[in-house]
């Protein structure tokens, strides 16, 4: 009687399996009642991440720096932690606005070191961070998540997954995933060699350029597939891969044509302040 006991404890549940239910109210091993299926709504999610967005002191600074770090040497632990969070706290979304207060200091930082680079005056580099901050982070990433949360929801859910799907929140977490490794590597590491190398109009110039975008923007692919992969109820999401080809295609043509990337943003930027 011991063993069949412990072996029906020991038991694994499949409702353990991380996912998000649309239709059914129950979670884990019980039903949820109406106050606590209320706060689990979207609404309620999005009201107390703004809540906690001037809230300092109960942010966890020192956990999302260790995420910052770790989307450049292992991205596949950071959304290990995004099961983690499912299964505690019933959302894949993050209910800490710590990241993206981080990923605003470091876009405001890098955007200033972007105006000083290249010479801009004060009033100028504000506008600058202006657009930088409200269009290429914002209203951009507003758009990219949107995007692929519609196109996830639609065509990449598992027709025996239909009950469940992707939250907007956390596609918006994937792209601001996705964006950093791509800020820090076009907004801070490209600014040691704007002046001096990439801007010579040379070949080893656009070369160097090139190929940092290149880097930045095959990460910004590969971050944001591990994001979608990691959905269990999810798809066919190797076809987030497949911009690779056409990104690969464009910097063999770009260096064919002696076309600058880094060149066109920063004359781009220059007639925005103006």
């Amino acid at each position: 009687v011991l063993k069949i006991t412990r072996k029906r404890f020991f038991l694994p549940s499949r409702k353990m399996l991380p996912s998000t239910s649309v239709n059914s109210p129950v979670q884990g091993n019980g039903v949820l009642n109406t106050r606590d299926a209320a706060r689990h709504t979207a609404g309620a999610k999005r009201y107390k991440y703004l809540r906690r967005l001037f809230r300092f002191r109960q942010m966890d600074f020192e956990f999302a720096a260790w995420q910052m770090l770790y989307l450049f040497t292992s991205p596949q632990r950071v959304y290990r932690n995004f099961h983690y969070r499912k299964q505690t706290k019933d959302q894949w979304a993050r209910d800490d606005p710590a990241f993206l207060v981080l990923l605003s200091i470091w876009l405001c930082v890098s955007t200033i070191g972007f105006g000083f680079v290249l010479d801009m005056g004060f009033f100028e580099t504000i506008k600058l961070l202006l657009w930088v901050v409200f269009i290429d982070c914002v209203g951009v990433g507003l758009l990219i998540s949107t995007l692929m949360w519609f196109i996830s929801n639609k065509y990449l859910v598992k027709r025996q997954s239909r009950d469940y799907d992707v939250e907007w929140g956390y596609a918006f977490d994937v792209h601001l995933n996705a964006f950093y490794p791509l800020l820090v590597i076009l907004h801070f590491i490209q600014l040691f060699f704007i002046n001096h190398v990439i801007l010579t109009d040379t070949f080893i110039g656009y070369l160097v350029g090139n190929t940092l975008w290149l880097v930045a923007v095959g990460y910004y692919i590969y971050v944001t597939f591990l994001g979608y992969s990691a959905l269990p109820f999810l798809k066919n999401t190797v076809i987030l891969l497949y911009p690779f080809a056409p990104l690969i295609l464009l910097y063999g043509l770009s260096l064919a044509l002696g076309w600058n990337f880094t060149h066109t943003l920063c004359s781009f930027y220059k007639y925005r302040v103006k």
